[in-house]
Formats: C-alpha cells, sequence, structure tokens
C-alpha cells in the first residue's frame, strides 16, 4: 500500500521504483478531428497539383438549355429562363431560327421577326447540303456563294428578263402605265398572303430576306404569277436608332464587307427579277459604297428599285452608267394610311401617267393599303391606264 501511495504522489515522468512510467492519454474526439482535418488538406492540396481540370476544383453543375418559345407580344422582353433535363432524356435538337428587332426610327415602333435557315454570320462550305431550289427557278441562273445559291448570268440569259412577269409590252408602249410595288412581305405570312392572293398578277412584290422562310412565300407569289424583287437593308440617316435588320449594308464598311453582306440577302430566296432598297436614304445617296452594289447588280443580270425615299439617292446615275434596268417611285401611297389619303394618292398617280407615260407607286401591306388599291385597279382599264409589272414600265422608261 504504501508503494502505492507513492506511486500515486510522485510527480508524473519522474522515477518511482527505478523503473520510467509512460502515460497514455485517452485518444479524444477533439484529436480525431484534427486528423480527419489534415487528411482532408492533404487530399485538396493534392486534386489541386495534380488535377488537369482549369477551374481548379470549383464546383460544377451541369446542366442542358433548350430555346424557349416565342415571347408574347405583351412580354417580348421578358427574360427567356434555361430549362434543365433529365440527364436520361435525350434533349431536343438546336433550332435554327434567330429572333431579331427590327426598329422604326420615325414612329420608335419595334418588330420582332424570325429569321431561319442559319445565322447570319454563318457560312456554308463545300460538305453542305445545297439549298432546295424553288419551282420555276433556271439552274443554270445560280452559283454557289458562302452562304448558298444567288443569282448569275448563264448561257446569255438573265434574271431579271427570265423572271420578269408576262405582261403585252406592245400595248404597254403606246399608252399610260402604272406599275404598283407592293414592298416590305416576307415579314409576316398573313399579310403576305394577303397581297399575293387579293392583288393582280401585274402588281410587284417585294420581299425583304426576313422572316422564317421568306423563300417559301416568295415561292408563292412566283406561283400567283408575281415578279417578285429582293429588298436589301440599308443604312438610314438616323442609324442605329432606326435599324433595317441584320447584316444591314453600311456607309462605314468597306466595299468587300458590303458585298459579303449583300451576297446573304441574294441567298434567301431565289427568283427575283431586281433588287431594292430597303430603307438606305444614307447608304442610296452615298456613292463610294453604292457603287460596287450597283455594278454587282449590273454584273449579276438583275435591275434596281429605288423606293423614292430620300431625294439625294444616285442610284439612278450609277444604273445608267452600268446600263443596269431601273426604277424609281414617284411616291408611297400609303403614307398616311387612310382611305380618304390613299385614294387621294392613286389620283395623282394617274394623273402622273397620263402626263409622262408611266408612273410607278409603292406601298405597303397595309390591309387598308391592299383594300384600295385593289378597289382602284379595277377602274384603270376605264381611264385607258393599263396597270404593268415594274420590269415593263423598266423597259418602256428606257426606250422612252
Amino acid at each position: 500500500m504504501a508503494e502505492a501511495a507513492d506511486e500515486l504522489s510522485t510527480p508524473l515522468g519522474q522515477n518511482t521504483m527505478g523503473r520510467t512510467r509512460r502515460v497514455r492519454l485517452p485518444f479524444t474526439a477533439m484529436q480525431a478531428l484534427a486528423v480527419l482535418l489534415g487528411l482532408v488538406l492533404v487530399g485538396f492540396a493534392g486534386v489541386a497539383l495534380f488535377n488537369d481540370n482549369p477551374l481548379g476544383g470549383e464546383p460544377i453543375a451541369r446542366i442542358t438549355l433548350r430555346n424557349p418559345p416565342p415571347a408574347a407580344a405583351d412580354d417580348k422582353h421578358a427574360p427567356a429562363e434555361p430549362v434543365v433535363k433529365s440527364a436520361a432524356k435525350a434533349p431536343a435538337p438546336a433550332s435554327d431560327s434567330k429572333t431579331v428587332t427590327i426598329i422604326d426610327g420615325s414612329s420608335g415602333k419595334r418588330q420582332d421577326v424570325v429569321i431561319g435557315a442559319g445565322d447570319p454570320t454563318e457560312k456554308t462550305t463545300d460538305g453542305d447540303a445545297p439549298p432546295v431550289a424553288m419551282t420555276g427557278i433556271d439552274p443554270r441562273l445560280l452559283e454557289k456563294s458562302r452562304y448558298g445559291m444567288i443569282p448569275v448570268v448563264a448561257d446569255g440569259l438573265k434574271p431579271f428578263t427570265v423572271y420578269a412577269a408576262e405582261a403585252d409590252r406592245a400595248k404597254a408602249a403606246r399608252m399610260p402605265v402604272v406599275a404598283i410595288v407592293v414592298a416590305g412581305l416576307g415579314v409576316g405570312a398573313a399579310k403576305t398572303a394577303n397581297a399575293i392572293m387579293k392583288l393582280p398578277p401585274a402588281v410587284t412584290l417585294a420581299f425583304t430576306p426576313y422572316g422564317a422562310d421568306p423563300g417559301k412565300l416568295a415561292e408563292r407569289a412566283r406561283t400567283q404569277r408575281h415578279e417578285i424583287l429582293l429588298q436589301i437593308p440599308m443604312e438610314p440617316f438616323d442609324y442605329p436608332d432606326n435599324d433595317p435588320g441584320p447584316q444591314t449594308l453600311l456607309t462605314t464598311l468597306s466595299s468587300e464587307q458590303n458585298l459579303d453582306r449583300l451576297y446573304w440577302h441574294l441567298s434567301r430566296l431565289q427568283g427575283y427579277a431586281g433588287i431594292a432598297n430597303f430603307m438606305g436614304a444614307r447608304f442610296v445617296a452615298t456613292d463610294p459604297v453604292m457603287q460596287p452594289i450597283v455594278r454587282e447588280a449590273a454584273k449579276r443580270g438583275l435591275s434596281f428599285f429605288d423606293d423614292g425615299s430620300t431625294p439625294r439617292s444616285v442610284a439612278q446615275s450609277l444604273s445608267a452608267g452600268q446600263s443596269l434596268p431601273f426604277a424609281k417611285a414617284d411616291f408611297a401611297i400609303d403614307v398616311v394610311p387612310t382611305s380618304a389619303e390613299i385614294d387621294r394618292a392613286l389620283v395623282k398617280l394617274e394623273t402622273i401617267a397620263k402626263e409622262r407615260g408611266t408612273a410607278v407607286g409603292v406601298a405597303s401591306a397595309l390591309p387598308v393599303s391592299i383594300e384600295r388599291l385593289g378597289a382602284w385597279l379595277k377602274t384603270l382599264d376605264s381611264k385607258g391606264i393599263m396597270l404593268v409589272p415594274l420590269t415593263t414600265a423598266m423597259l418602256k422608261s428606257k426606250s422612252g
């Protein structure tokens, strides 16, 4: 007992009865936690040093995004939310369409349109499948560009002559004629179809390069024997507040850049007899940037229609220098889109035709414009005036 008492009263670490006693501390929870933490730190350092992941070990969540459906008209600026899909479910194929906004600078009106058949910046390769040609298109008058098929002169044939609508040109040479161009088609299938079906074939229809499938609507117009034009978006004076849309031809771009953009527009549909400006008051008034465009149109056997939006346009003089078939609108008949004002404009067009022999009017596809045009065109025969396609008016003006 005395020995036991001595051992208990002796300080730790001192000899007792000639032996050294080792005291073992209990393995507490704190020590276990420290060891575990050390192992975690060592493991993390190893991952950081030897893992090739450029995110450096940051946590990653994988989701699949799909294009949301088009926003409703009253909520077109609502942000799209990503949709998380199950990994076991195959993702939907990516859409080839793109929604863009065209801004009218004079009214501030915004219009969302869907562009199909690929992104404007994407170029085709030799391995891409060729686009399906429209009905009635002469394949000899097409050549492949980086964006698709565009018009070309071949075997002495020009798109201007091959795709011009039928007309009695001998009769047109002997009497006053009126040509009507309804422009801005292709954006909005309903209004485009309304113009195609309700107006007589001698009315020329001009299509923008936008819309989900402008080629299909243009083909429908040609099936109804309308001749068609392709409108080329060009820079207005108040650009970009007034924005014609993607791939707009700009005065600040080089001729090579503008020609590249022109090729994209030319590939959007086929079978047109010529091109026309879409907006573009600044561009058509700037000689250096217009020259390459007019020269290219002449090279490809097309015509040029100036919508008359600016009196400073150089398109007519440049077209004459290239022997390019040309016409300029005398005025727009529906600047004020009311029945009374449209009727007054049409009477004015009659007067010009009788005084000068040829008159050209341009209109939009507003329902009121189509309705008043349809009624007025039925009265022309009784007034001794002939309705002709734009190409016939161009040829008459050139021969006169």
